[in-house]
Order: structure tokens, then sequence, then C-alpha cells
């Protein structure tokens, strides 16, 4: 009666360490800061592109390390990658309409 049952190996979750975490909350600070920095700078049109680029790095570090996306499955990074595509279509078809709109006045 005293069988020996093996205990199934769980999936264990990856651990990342709190330097890892203290580095990407510095590169997140130093982001913000250039964004500041940038702010006060006429780039002209560039302005909001560079403030973009910003913000789209430092969320790009926010999914990755935060929400754990770098360590997660490939069907989940398929998820996300699906999002942004979605994300990416919608406001695309809002700027074609936004473009489009003063056609019919001329």
């Amino acid at each position: 009666m005293s069988e020996i049952t093996e205990v199934p190996e769980s999936h264990g979750e990856h651990i990342v360490s709190p330097k890892v975490y203290a580095l990407i909350f510095l590169a997140l600070l130093v982001g913000t800061a250039i964004t500041v920095g940038a702010s006060y700078i006429d780039l002209g049109p560039w302005n909001p592109v560079i403030a973009l680029a910003i913000a789209v790095t430092k969320a790009t570090l926010v999914v990755l390390y935060f929400m754990h996306v770098k360590y997660s499955s490939k069907l989940m990074k398929l998820t996300v990658l699906s999002g942004v595509f979605t994300f990416l279509i919608l406001v695309g078809m809002s700027l074609s309409d936004y473009i489009s709109r003063a056609w019919g006045q001329w």
C-alpha cells in the first residue's frame, strides 16, 4: 500500500530579479526626462513624432517586463501583437476618415 506517486512538474513562472525591475524603472524615468526635455525644444513638425517614438518605447518596456510578456508563451505574444495590429487598423481608419473630410468641399 505504500505506493510512491510522482508529483507532476509544474510549469514554473520566470522569476525576474529586482535588479531588472530597477533598470527598467530607471529607463522609464530617463524616457520621461527625455520627453520633458524634448517638449522645450522646437523641432517643428517633428515634435509629435519624437514624443510618440519615446512613448512607444516606454510602452514596449512596460508590456515586455512589467506585464511579463517577454517570458510568456508564443500564444500570449501573438495575442498582444494582434491587439496592437487591431489598434493600428482602427487608428488608420480613423485618420483616413479625418483626412478625407475636406475632399467634398472643393
